[in-house]
C-alpha cells in the first residue's frame, strides 16, 4: 500500500466522533458512465455510501490532484463493502464517455467501484447547483474542489476540502464511521 494510503488508513482507524450531520438529499439522477452505458443512481448507488467530486479532464489545476486523492481514498477503503466513488464532469461538451474512460485509465481507476459521469450540461448543472449546492455547470469550468460524502439514503453527510492536510484524513474517518452507522433518523 502506498505511504499516503497507509497513513490515511491509520487515521481512519481512530475512534468515531459525534454522529455525522445530515445535510440534504441528492435526488435520483441518470447520466452516462465512462463506458457509454446509462448510469442510474437508483440502481447503481442504492443502499451504498459514496464519495462524489467534480472535475474536468483537461484541467491542469486542481483536478489531477483531486483524482490522485480520490484514488488514495479508494485504496485506503478497499476493505469497506458497498462503497462507491462518483466523479462528475463539469465539461460535458468535451468529456465524452471515451474521454472519461481514458481519464479513468490514467488513474488506474477500478471502474466497478469508481464511475466517471457525463451528461447534458443542463442535468449536470441541476445536480451540482441544486443538489450538491457546489456552484453551476455553465461552461466556465469553475468547480468546487471539495469531496462530498453521501450516505446509503442519498443524503449528504459531509464536505471535505482537498487542498489542506485535514480534509482527506477526516473523510476517511467519516467513511469508516458511516460504514458502521446503523440507519440514523
Amino acid at each position: 500500500m502506498k505511504r499516503a494510503a497507509l497513513l490515511y488508513a491509520l487515521l481512519a482507524a481512530c475512534a468515531p466522533q459525534e454522529p455525522l450531520p445530515i445535510h440534504y438529499s441528492i435526488p435520483a439522477f441518470e447520466l452516462t458512465a465512462q463506458d457509454g452505458r446509462k448510469f442510474s443512481s437508483q440502481s447503481e448507488l442504492q443502499d451504498k455510501i459514496w464519495v462524489a467530486d467534480f472535475i474536468f479532464t483537461t484541467c491542469t489545476g486542481p483536478c489531477p490532484r483531486m483524482s490522485r486523492q480520490m484514488k488514495q481514498v479508494h485504496e485506503a477503503t478497499s476493505d469497506l463493502a458497498n462503497l462507491r466513488y462518483v466523479t462528475f464532469t463539469v465539461d460535458p461538451k468535451n468529456d465524452t464517455p471515451e474521454v472519461l474512460a481514458a481519464y479513468a485509465k490514467r488513474y488506474a481507476a477500478d471502474t466497478s467501484r469508481w464511475s466517471f459521469l457525463t451528461g447534458s450540461q443542463e442535468d449536470l448543472h441541476r445536480l451540482k447547483l441544486e443538489a450538491f449546492k457546489l456552484g453551476s455547470v455553465d461552461g466556465s469550468l469553475n468547480h468546487s474542489t471539495r469531496f462530498v460524502l453521501v450516505d446509503r439514503k442519498s443524503r449528504i453527510r459531509g464536505f471535505y476540502g482537498t487542498t489542506g492536510e485535514d480534509g482527506i484524513p477526516q473523510l476517511l474517518r467519516d467513511l469508516k464511521q458511516l460504514a458502521n452507522e446503523h440507519d440514523p433518523a
